[in-house]
């Protein structure tokens, strides 16, 4: 098997999706970094999921959110000259249903009558803690895509959409771990 140190950034550069070089701060590349945090931050939540069927049903639902992480990923580490490519390929890509599956989800919250007032102190038990950590990890992988037009990259809407969604489910759902 091959070792995963190839030496190739030992000079300060890392390779976007289809081999061209960047800087390792490069826009793209703190992007990725942040949706990558929010994947590990994701997979700190599932194990403080018990075994009841509402916690079984979050823990398959983080699954499904950190496969749409996977796809968004490798999205963002794709050169925008090679955009059409990656739009062409094979790989999984974020859509609009996956947008409407969070909305639906932040719908059911909410008209489970959470109780919330003002604004959130965290940390009422570990996994609400947790559920806030990835949330706030989601709002700075966020705005980390928000930057990437400004450096000439060019991002979908649904990509957009989908992390905001995600940023206020993730809100609720550590408010609901609090009850």
């Amino acid at each position: 098997m091959p070792s995963i140190a190839t030496r190739t950034g030992d000079d300060g550069t890392t390779s976007l999706l289809y081999g061209q070089r960047v800087p390792k701060d490069h826009p793209q590349i703190e992007a990725v970094g942040a949706f990558d945090e929010l994947n590990v931050a994701l997979g700190a939540v599932k194990p403080r999921l018990g075994t009841a069927p509402r916690e079984r049903e979050l823990h398959a639902f983080i699954v499904t959110v950190q496969k749409n992480l996977v796809a968004l990923m490798g999205e963002l580490a794709c050169a925008e000259s090679d955009a059409a490519r990656y739009a062409a390929s094979k790989f999984e890509k974020l859509a609009e249903r996956d947008v409407v599956v969070l909305d639906d989800a932040v719908a059911a919250l909410e008209a489970r009558g959470l109780k919330f007032d003002g604004w959130a102190t965290p940390g009422a038990n570990a996994r609400a803690a947790a559920l806030d950590l990835a949330r706030v990890t989601a709002r700075r992988a966020e705005r980390r895509l928000a930057a990437l037009p400004a450096h000439g990259r060019t991002i979908r809407p649904e990509l957009r959409q989908w992390i905001n969604r995600l940023s206020d489910l993730l809100w609720l759902l550590a408010r609901e771990a609090e009850q």
